[in-house]
């Protein structure tokens, strides 16, 4: 018990410390190196159980292993409390060196990891004294020092106030980051410049910020043509969002250029802007997944920039940094092959949520997000190959990630029971800087039947599909595979998201109900 107690003293005092100066908090930066340097084969499978809830299950997984090693710790300190003590010094000693490592921190960070240390070891020294008033003197046989045992009472006071002040401080710890992060919400609540041209598809009638699907291409209403912010998918590696000051913040291209450039928020937003819808996947997504987005996204063309900026011809790749570390590259080509590649700070008519990427990020159409879409942006390199290598290729994934052609059965939905006749199959399917045309169903391994198309809206958007299917009673098995604008169909050949996306046809089973 009083391992566990000096450990969450630690823990509280540290991330109470680490508000105060407006640093990582411990737990973050450790959590984040785990990240960082996790095994390709453990990442796969912790997306695979977790999903998007990893991050979830990776604080629940640090608090118990940090409870289990203070269990290991106090029943170490029973008998020998320097040991244990020392133990406790050392894992704030390896936080502090972790901490200050993180990208954006410095020697600051390393100060509330060691102060949490300081504290938890004081508490462990403590109680561990207390629990150990009673035993006999080690030299030989005599009168105890506490003839009536060790005070139990006298334990429970100090664990409890310790446990109090770890709560307290773990309390305002939280309060103060929450407030931060409430702060930074509230920064990123920009009103963006208004467009020479309507928004695509134009408006919802009184809120002219929300974009809607074009005429004919909302072929049903499961699935929003245009995927609302909040329920956009997200993934990426931060435990935390990361602390952007905007004052400070600026978007940087260098590297093999002839002129390096530096712009400010304010800076991007003066600047002409264009309005694309595109649609945006995770590499993994499973096929038939749901880590895929379709949405309006308005910001800076990226080639512009670069011609601004004059990029070399031997360059290959555009190699983003984002203010958290992370890393990514693409082809030079893809910024420059004239497709909407842009530097986007609003999505769907507002100013990008903090979740995905405020201030600014990139978007690369019909290229997958490991390789392409750097939230957070704050630099952007033109390289070789051989200069860098993004955060995901060294850890098993391709360097070279174009989106697979891949289609989805959305309605009817898994688990639903549908009534014998007429009904309608649809769902969505991409092929992002090539377009869909033709899209075809299969129930229960029979031909191929064409579905309808909603309105093509653009190559790089998803479009929706329907296929009206004359249903019969008992279980039934559909699938489905899309047609690019090139002639090539969607494989059936199946494989995993890594290295570089699944493939595959969806199916799924139906039970109609007579």
């Amino acid at each position: 018990m009083a391992g566990l107690i000096a450990a969450f003293v630690g823990i509280g005092v540290g991330w109470l410390v680490a508000a105060a100066i407006d640093v990582v908090s411990p737990l973050d930066a450790v959590g984040s190196e785990f990240i960082d340097n996790t095994p390709h084969w453990l990442k796969v499978q912790a997306i695979r159980w977790f999903g998007t809830s990893d991050k979830t299950a990776l604080r629940v997984g640090m608090v118990l292993t940090i409870a289990l090693l203070a269990l290991v710790v106090g029943a170490i300190a029973r008998r020998r409390p320097r040991l244990g003590v020392a133990a406790i010094v050392a894992f704030g000693v390896l936080g502090a060196v972790v901490a200050a490592g993180r990208p954006g921190e410095g020697a600051a960070a390393a100060l509330a990891p060691l102060l949490g240390a300081a504290a938890g070891a004081a508490v462990l020294w403590y109680l561990s004294r207390l629990v150990g008033a009673a035993d006999p003197a080690p030299e030989r046989p005599g009168p105890s020092r506490a003839p009536q045992g060790w005070d139990r009472r006298r334990f429970v006071r100090a664990s409890g106030a310790a446990a109090g002040v770890a709560a307290v401080a773990t309390a305002i710890g939280r309060g103060v980051t929450a407030a931060r992060e409430s702060d930074q919400r509230a920064a990123s609540n920009v009103q963006l410049p208004t467009l020479a041209t309507a928004p695509t598809g134009g408006t919802l009638p009184g809120s002219p910020s929300e974009p809607v699907a074009p005429e004919g291409a909302q072929l049903f209403d499961a699935t929003p043509f245009i995927t609302p912010n909040k329920d956009f998918y997200l993934i990426d590696t931060t435990l935390s969002l990361p602390r952007v000051d905007l004052k400070k913040w600026t978007l940087t291209i260098d590297g093999m250029v002839s002129k390096k450039l530096s712009l400010t928020y304010n800076d991007l937003l003066a600047r002409p802007m264009v309005e694309r819808t595109i649609t945006i996947a995770c590499v993994s997504n499973e096929v038939g997944g749901d880590y895929i987005g379709n949405a309006v996204w308005q910001g800076v063309a990226l080639a512009d920039l670069l011609r601004e900026a004059g990029v070399d011809p031997a360059a290959e790749q555009v190699f983003g940094t984002s203010v958290d570390g992370w890393t990514c590259g693409f082809p030079v080509s893809a910024a420059l092959d004239g497709r909407d590649a842009i530097i986007a700070v609003g999505m769907n008519g507002k100013a990008l949520p903090p979740e995905h990427g405020f201030p600014a990020r990139v978007i690369v159409p019909g290229l997958y997000g490991y390789v392409s879409a750097t939230k957070w942006v704050q630099r952007l390199s033109l390289t070789t190959w051989a200069q860098a290598e993004g955060y995901w290729v060294p850890r098993g994934w391709a360097r070279d990630a174009p989106v697979k052609t891949q289609s989805r059965i959305d309605v009817p939905r898994r688990g639903d029971r549908v009534p014998v006749g007429r009904t309608a199959i649809a769902g969505v399917a991409w092929a992002q800087h090539r377009g869909v045309t033709k899209v075809e169903v299969s129930i229960d391994g029979g031909p191929w039947q064409e579905a309808r198309l909603g309105k093509d809206v653009s190559i790089d958007a998803w479009r929706q599909w329907a296929y009206d299917w004359d249903a019969t009673p008992g279980d039934h098995e559909v699938r489905v595979r899309a047609t690019d604008a090139t002639g090539a169909p969607q494989t059936d050949q199946i494989a995993r998201p890594d290295p570089d996306g699944a493939t595959g046809y969806h199916t799924r089973r139906i039970t109609v109900s007579a």
